[in-house]
């Protein structure tokens, strides 16, 4: 059910509601960006850190990358990151491993054996296709050509 906003001036699960506007509710909205481009940029400064100062290929952070998310995820590290963080967190390569590992725990409580194949691609269907769908698009209004 959603949720039925009051008629005094109270925050509700950290959120101002509809009667907040100003100032304060602009603060809050800043502050959520300003955490996410943070956390965001900092998980992204990892991965530039490891291309300048490794001999790791793009391809092996990636996967390192996703690979950490599922990680963290299943020791609970990541959560708390997400609830703090929001897109900051969910954006780059480690929530996407968070994804898969948050919906293949949640399937392998309702399905339980056959979710842990199918949780994780189930959580994850909406980020591929749109993946897939605008990599499809800018492939129409690229030209292709070669670098030589």
């Amino acid at each position: 059910s959603a949720m039925q906003p009051s008629l005094d001036n109270t925050v509700q699960n950290g959120y101002p509601l509809l009667e907040q506007t100003g100032t304060r509710f602009v603060g809050v909205i800043f502050m959520e960006f300003l955490i996410a481009f943070v956390v965001g940029g900092l998980i992204c400064v990892v991965g530039q850190l490891l291309i300048d100062f490794t001999k790791l290929t793009p391809a092996r952070i990636l996967v390192l990358f996703v690979t950490l998310g599922v990680f963290l995820t299943a020791v609970g590290l990541y959560e708390p990151l997400v609830n703090f963080a929001g897109a900051g967190a969910t954006v780059p390569l480690t929530g996407f491993g968070y994804t898969l590992a948050k919906g293949t725990m949640e399937a392998v409580e309702s399905l339980g054996f056959l979710g842990a194949f199918t949780g994780g691609v189930t959580a994850a269907a909406a980020g591929i296709g749109a993946a897939v769908f605008f990599g499809y698009i800018a492939a129409l209004c690229a030209k292709p050509s070669d670098k030589g």
